[in-house]
């Protein structure tokens, strides 16, 4: 029952949440095992967040998700004396009435006093910690009242009211501690409220993700350059893709390239585009498969090869991304990387959401000739029309005519 946290706890917090660019949160991930087995409750918490996937933890790091392991850490946080513990174990609906009579406190207000004093001696996590308990209200639970504890509800409502708006002030203590995860309650806090009880202040969350991105948290460079770039500022957008991307945050680097590629707000490089999407293969991000499969499809940056282009598209398509919609199609219209079907090229084509000449082009040849499915000169032709004075829509028309029934047939 440590009144301060234990040396690998704070190196714990360094790695995984106050400066992630360090780029040792796996060790330090090493580290916390070893010391959890040791009997430190506190590791134990913080090692079961890093189990539970990005809702918790950096999702750059590559933690194993894990909740069943996650669940007997809190348990085990909660009976080895952690007053951290104790409360993330409620925050995470697992305090029970079974758990909590194992805790080593004579009640959760003592639990909470302890993560109080280390809150009110600087500590981040435990800042944060403190600033959850007031904006989820488990501060009800820990103080041990309700609605029925007071006389009237205007009582009632100022004392949630008083106690709700306590999180505020420890958010931003533990956001500018370097807990980046307190900036997406204080968001929540700002643009909803609470329950009638807090009205939303939706300008002053106007800055917070480019409070965070200057403070070098990667997640909200990486937010920061997006709404940069939905309002058109694309220069200082790439510029915080590029401090995302080299802080580690997965799919920026994506993003640094989508610029690089088009040569948009800075000059045109392909083969450096190219070499940004392969770095976020790794993680799995779907946009850098789709982007690789456009580069491999063009041969831009890279020597043309629909072989590549072909895998990449189909694995982002399979991941549920329709942005490769149309190049897939023509891998199968054409045969180009893999085996040539006009049923799957049809269907791909009308799931597209989208206008674009060369994809009515392909439905028009498709119907018109009945390729791989019922031939319907009539809505090929009409798809045809639709892909304008393009030569090949053109050349393609030619071939139609309408008969004396006024039906269209080849001629």
């Amino acid at each position: 029952m440590a009144k301060m946290l234990s040396q690998e706890v704070k190196q714990g917090l360094q790695d995984i949440y106050y400066n992630v660019r360090t780029g040792r949160g796996k060790e330090a991930f090493a580290l916390l095992e070893q010391a959890s087995e040791a009997g430190d409750g506190d590791v134990s918490c913080l090692l079961a967040r890093c189990y539970c996937g990005h809702q918790y933890v950096w999702i750059g790091h590559g933690f194993p998700e894990d909740d069943d392991r996650a669940i007997r850490l809190m348990h085990k946080s909660v009976e080895q004396g952690s007053a951290l513990g104790v409360l993330v174990a409620m925050r995470m609906g697992e305090l029970s009435p079974e758990l909590e009579s194992k805790m080593p406190f004579s009640s959760l207000q003592e639990a909470f006093d302890r993560v109080l004093e280390m809150a009110q001696d600087g500590e981040a996590f435990c800042q944060y910690t403190v600033g959850n308990t007031y904006f989820w209200w488990d501060f009800v639970r820990i103080q041990g009242r309700d609605k029925n504890s007071f006389s009237d509800q205007t009582q009632f409502m100022v004392y949630m009211r008083e106690n709700i708006s306590r999180c505020e002030d420890w958010f931003w203590k533990a956001l500018r501690g370097g807990m980046y995860f307190a900036a997406n309650n204080l968001y929540r806090y700002y643009t909803q409220g609470d329950e009638g009880f807090i009205a939303p202040q939706p300008d002053k969350a106007r800055d917070l993700w480019k409070i965070g991105a200057e403070c070098g948290y990667p997640i909200h460079q990486a937010i920061y350059a997006d709404d940069l770039e939905k309002a058109g500022m694309r220069e200082d957008a790439l510029y915080w893709y590029k401090q995302a991307a080299e802080g580690g945050h997965p799919g920026a680097w994506s993003d640094v390239g989508r610029y690089y590629y088009d040569g948009i707000a800075t000059q045109k490089d392909e083969r450096y585009a190219v070499g940004c999407f392969e770095k976020d293969i790794p993680f799995g991000i779907v946009e850098a498969y789709d982007l690789l499969g456009r580069a491999y499809f063009q041969g831009r940056g890279v020597t043309q090869d629909y072989a590549k282009a072909y895998s990449y598209l189909y694995h982002a398509y399979n991941k549920g991304s329709k942005k490769g919609l149309f190049l897939l199609a023509k891998c199968f219209f054409y045969g180009y990387g893999t085996g040539q079907d006009y049923t799957l090229a049809r269907q791909l084509l009308e799931q597209m959401n989208w206008e674009y000449w060369e994809a009515d082009y392909l439905r028009g040849m498709i119907y018109a000739n009945g390729l791989g499915g019922p031939k319907d000169i009539s809505r090929g032709v009409a798809y045809l029309k639709k892909a304008g004075d393009h030569e090949e829509a053109k050349a393609e028309l030619a071939h139609y005519k309408k008969n004396f029934f006024g039906k269209w047939v080849r001629c």
